[in-house]
């Protein structure tokens, strides 16, 4: 089959922009096959970044087939011959990090200079997991003379991943590692708000993967989704994304009876201790808020408990230090804060920003869209913090993910505890205190999957990042994931001659 014919685009489009826009798999550009498509707008100043296909259910099942053919190669080439292509793809997204940096940032409106270290993180996840490939073992299990029974651990099949708009790039690349190390293929989804660098990593990686086993099917709305979770030959799911969407993928998955991993939302607390180093404690305030994202992450610390005996003070560093974090144009590497990913969104944190002021919260900083009018045609909010929130108000208790900061006064360790861990959120919590047996008590008491004492944000690849209750299912940046990918298989052999029993 000749290759789709590369659309026109305007000429005025930032020229790193993915010169296709149609859907991939078994290595080669398809048109939708409906001819559907719509509109991308960069959130940053309106600009018309061009269409993008949107696949319909029947694009979803030749994309399926097309991974399916290749899952068949790709299951057995050797491990060591995997483990190379996957360093292959990391060196190739390194090369072009400023290029996807920039595309996330037309696209999806994140300051460029934090998406640089978006391709950084995708890259080590990549490499993380070659390494990891020779460690998918099975075992022997002693059954006595004349029998010899193991295990074997295969791959799944195909597997689906569906991405999140705040780390577009990152999601797409950095979350095929664990399933194609194992020996899937996989079929990404981007998010509908910013497709634009999956794309491009598809061009890039076109000549690096066999074809069929990295496939890209792009889609607006619900369709397409849906299409890839109830599919029979798509064998799991991966969905990085809110809480609704992880009970509709699940309710959906169910239908299959395939396996599913959730890393959902989050509405994370960090407490600070009287006892604490206020210097660094109001520094990890501002940066586990992710101010740079706008605050959309899953992983923000978006409520703070300080204690009565440090609040004033703390909340008084905190202040001083957010002039630092300016909106400005997404792809200018002096900005340090960019635009939310999409007009509903913005709307969305302006509600809640109402919410607060309503329910009695202190506005004590931002609350507003910039007055520059040079950001006069984006979607931009300043970060912004209430004071003398309770536990009880909606900005302290659902999730905005924007860039929005509660702080919360506390005296009593029972009740603060109490109040973390009220949510049906159970993502990740700082802890900040110098005493160990405080950090130690507290750390085994929160109801959260991912816990820091004296650090917040980070992530350590081996270390496994998921959280309780709502905000997970799994765990993902360590060796479960890798085995997640997988399915045991049992052999007995009993030998000629040896004694039936």
């Amino acid at each position: 089959m000749p290759p789709t014919p590369t659309p026109a685009l305007s000429s005025s489009l930032p020229p790193v922009l993915p010169a296709h826009r149609q859907l991939f798999y078994g290595g080669e550009w398809h048109e939708a096959e409906r001819g559907a498509s719509w509109e991308l707008f960069s959130p940053g100043d309106g600009t018309a970044l061009g269409p993008c296909a949107d696949a319909s259910d029947r694009d979803v099942d030749a994309a399926v087939r097309a991974a399916d053919t290749a899952f068949r190669q790709w299951r057995d080439t050797p491990p060591f011959e995997r483990a190379r292509v996957l360093r292959h793809a990391a060196d190739v997204i390194r090369r072009h990090r400023d290029e996807l940096a920039l595309i996330d940032a037309y696209d999806g409106g994140n300051a460029i200079t934090p998406m640089s270290g978006d391709i950084e993180a995708a890259a080590q996840q990549l490499e993380f997991f070659a390494g990891l490939i020779t460690q998918v073992k099975g075992e022997t299990i002693p059954m006595g003379s004349g029998r010899f029974n193991f295990t074997l651990r295969q791959p799944l099949g195909v597997v689906a991943r569906i991405g999140a708009f705040n780390h577009p790039v990152m999601f797409s690349a950095g979350k095929v590692a664990a399933p194609l190390a194992a020996g899937n293929t996989v079929i990404v989804k981007p998010p509908e708000q910013a497709p634009l660098s999956t794309l491009r990593l598809a061009e890039l990686w076109n000549d690096v993967f066999p074809r069929g086993v990295f496939n890209v099917v792009t889609g607006h709305g619900n369709e397409t989704g849906e299409a890839l979770v109830r599919h029979p030959g798509v064998a799991k799911i991966g969905l990085i994304g809110s809480i609704v969407a992880g009970r509709a993928v699940m309710k959906a998955a169910s239908d299959t009876l395939k396996p599913v991993l959730l890393e959902l939302g989050g509405k994370n607390a960090l407490i600070g201790f009287p006892d604490s180093d206020l210097p660094a404690l109001a520094d990890a305030i501002v940066a586990g808020m992710n101010f740079a994202w706008c605050g959309q992450s899953c992983g923000s610390t978006s409520r703070v408990f300080l204690h009565e005996a440090i609040h004033d003070q703390v909340l008084a560093a905190v202040l001083q230090r957010l002039p630092e974090f300016k909106p400005g144009l997404p792809q200018l590497s002096a900005t340090t804060m960019g635009a939310i990913v999409d007009a509903r969104q913005h709307q969305r944190i302006l509600e809640y920003i109402e919410h607060g002021k309503r329910e009695g919260a202190t506005l004590a900083y931002g609350g507003r869209v910039p007055d520059d009018p040079a950001l006069s045609k984006g979607l931009f909010v300043m970060p912004t913090i209430f004071s003398d929130v309770t536990a009880d108000m909606r900005i302290a208790r659902e999730e905005i993910f924007g860039p929005v900061l509660s702080v919360l006064r506390w005296n009593d360790e029972e009740a603060v505890i109490s109040q973390v861990n009220a949510l049906e959120y159970g993502l990740t919590c700082s802890i900040w205190t110098n005493d160990l047996s405080t950090a130690l008590r507290t750390a085994e008491r929160i109801e959260a999957g991912y816990v820091w004492v004296n650090e917040v944000g980070r992530h350590f690849l081996s270390a496994p990042f998921g959280g309780f209750k709502q905000s997970s299912t799994g765990r993902e940046e360590c060796f479960d994931e890798l085995i997640g990918f997988t399915q045991t298989k049992n052999v007995h052999v009993r030998f000629r001659g040896a004694v039936a029993r």
